[in-house]
């Protein structure tokens, strides 16, 4: 007869429905599969969790990651990975100055598998105050929806893409540049299911999703607004502060985040490194899965899969 082994962490909501900070782990040493579980099973629950005090390095940030999953390439454009470590991109507050932060987005939605996760750490250099993150929970906005609404959004399918919203990317900038010359666009279910847990989320966000497909330009408008702002309702949201040695690691199926506009004014620069995990193909509640309009799946790094159809 087996033992069962009980961790001892600490788990602590800090909304109704969103986040949780996890507490009684130490992330500079390997983790136990039962420590694994926790983490996943707070993870499913809370959506996003947060970890403080965790001063690791890269090489323990992509170990702890690789424990939930396969590692994409830093992103599909902006790669400026650490030498060395080509799954991590460095995200800095120097690169949005001038800018009033960014919209609410789910990470990465152009592509056919948007990543899985995302886990963002924060190194030694962060301001003492600004400079957020704010997560919103997309299960919570799918499921307090109207059952008339809820049941229309179940049969909507949109259109993702990086760029070409209100002059995005219209520049000679190298990202610029890059998303033009190679688009990602796909086509995923307003209402994804999630497969652990059979939960709905409406999986719409203002950073990506262009259109809602099979309506007109104004329908589609104000069919996209309504759910913006039910996906953004203060009630659904956690407010993150950072910290050296704080981590963030997202659902990124089940969340959107946003940087608020403070970055522009910060004084000491804020500096974080993210990796995502491999994403599966999102299905819709009828049974079809997301189809991609252009570009490759983002995939593990170091796995090609070829063009898609």
């Amino acid at each position: 007869m087996s033992t069962l082994v009980h961790t001892r962490l600490d788990v602590r909501p800090l909304s109704v429905f969103t986040g949780a900070e996890i507490h009684g782990v130490d992330l500079t040493q390997p983790l136990t599969q039962d420590e694994v579980d926790e983490i996943r099973a707070a993870l499913l629950r809370w959506k996003v969790i947060f970890f403080r005090d965790q001063h690791i390095d890269h090489a323990q940030h992509l170990a702890f990651a690789r424990r939930f999953g396969r590692p994409t390439s830093a992103h599909p454009y902006d790669a400026n990975p650490p030498e060395g470590y080509p799954q991590i991109r460095t995200i800095s507050s120097a690169s949005t100055t001038g800018r009033r932060g960014e919209r609410w987005h789910t990470d990465v939605t152009g592509v056919v598998n948007p990543p899985a996760g995302s886990i963002l750490r924060a190194g030694r250099q962060v301001p003492a105050f600004g400079g957020d993150t704010l997560f919103t929970n997309l299960v919570a906005a799918y499921e307090h929806l109207s059952p008339a609404l809820r049941a229309l959004a179940d049969g909507l399918w949109a259109r993702h893409q990086f760029g070409g919203f209100n002059g995005d990317f219209d520049n000679q900038t190298v990202y610029a540049q890059r998303v033009q010359a190679s688009p990602l666009v796909s086509e995923h279910p307003v209402v994804r299911v999630l497969p652990e847990t059979g939960e709905r989320a409406l999986f719409v966000n203002p950073g990506f999703t262009r259109r809602i497909k099979d309506v007109n330009e104004e329908e589609s408008r104000h069919l996209l607004n309504l759910f913006f702002e039910e996906i953004t309702r203060p009630e659904y949201t956690v407010r993150f502060r950072w910290q050296p040695g704080s981590i963030a690691f997202w659902d990124n199926r089940a969340t959107a985040h946003q940087g608020p506009g403070d970055f522009a004014y910060l004084d000491v620069e804020r500096v974080l490194y993210r990796i995502t995990l491999e994403g599966d193909v999102p299905v819709g509640v009828d049974g079809r899965h997301s189809n991609a309009v252009l570009g490759k799946p983002f995939s593990a790094f170091g796995v090609d899969t070829g063009a898609v159809a």
